[in-house]
């Protein structure tokens, strides 16, 4: 057994799909790190990609379209002592859970928000998600898509997330030494995955990605925003890496200001009880 392989599992995804790249690699960044499974939570949603965490022996907790980060928020101020992720495709995370996304990063939660973008809808047989690019034709976009794609990086720089950065499964050892670098972040961490769908998606293949993105190299200033966002706006190259970090308080730090304890630990004693009401 590989670390964090769980047994006589079925998976259900087609043969050279990208999420197999992203599974391999979530299981690498969690043994280099030495995880304890008991201390790892991925919570997921629908689709393709949210299928992931039923393959890693972890705990996971499986939600409706579009609400894992609301979940692993709950998860993460309940526990801080946990190691939780928010995974999913980009129609889950940046469509159904568009909303969610923002606020997370507002609030700067401690997780880690793993998103496969292969620019389609894979569970739903094809059409058009947030982040197709304008022209793609598909089974329900037969004209070509008419909107500009969501570019989950810039807005979440113009919410000042704390870590952003985009990879490619396609080139997997650039993927886990940023993947490994968005754990160790205190605070919010988007890790953008770009990942080919074999079956519905003709034109982002892993060869479309490897020739239209190129890395950030030593010279791109992590720490400056403005450099961040020009590089994010950017899209012919897409440009790969981390592009900002920053630690600054989390969302589960503010919440215990006055030394509250941690839900998990709270008692049933109904004063203890009452008084965590009346502090929130």
């Amino acid at each position: 057994m590989k670390p964090f392989e769980r047994e006589n599992v079925d998976i259900g995804w087609c043969p050279g799909c990208g999420n197999f790249g992203i599974l391999t690699l979530i299981r690498k960044v969690l043994d280099d790190l030495g995880a304890e499974g008991r201390s790892v939570v991925i919570v997921s949603g629908i689709g393709q990609a949210a299928k992931t965490p039923y393959y890693v022996d972890v705990n996971m907790f499986g939600v409706l379209h579009g609400r894992a980060v609301p979940v692993a928020t709950a998860v993460k101020a309940a526990n801080p002592e946990l190691t939780v992720v928010a995974e999913g495709g980009d129609g889950d995370m940046y469509g159904e859970g568009g909303n969610h996304f923002l606020h997370a990063v507002r609030r700067n939660v401690d997780i880690v928000h793993i998103v496969h973008n292969n620019m389609i809808y894979g569970l739903t047989k094809g059409q058009a998600s947030p982040t197709s690019q304008r022209g793609m034709e598909t089974k329900v976009q037969v004209d070509g898509v008419g909107n500009e794609p969501f570019n989950p990086l810039a807005v979440a720089l113009a919410l000042r997330a704390g870590f952003v950065s985009r990879v490619n499964i396609g080139n997997p050892e650039h993927a886990k030494s940023v993947l490994r670098a968005a754990f160790l972040h205190r605070g919010y961490a988007l890790v953008d995955i770009f990942q080919p769908c074999v079956t519905f998606n003709k034109i982002n293949t892993f060869g479309w990605f490897k020739e239209h993105t190129y890395e950030l190299d030593a010279s791109h200033d992590t720490a400056d925003p403005g450099a961040a966002m020009a590089r994010a706006m950017e899209s012919g190259p897409f440009p790969l890496g981390i592009f900002y970090r920053r630690e600054t308080e989390t969302f589960e730090e503010r919440v215990r200001h006055g030394q509250r304890r941690p839900l998990y630990l709270a008692t049933h004693d109904a004063a203890h009880i009452q008084a965590l009401f009346d502090a929130y």
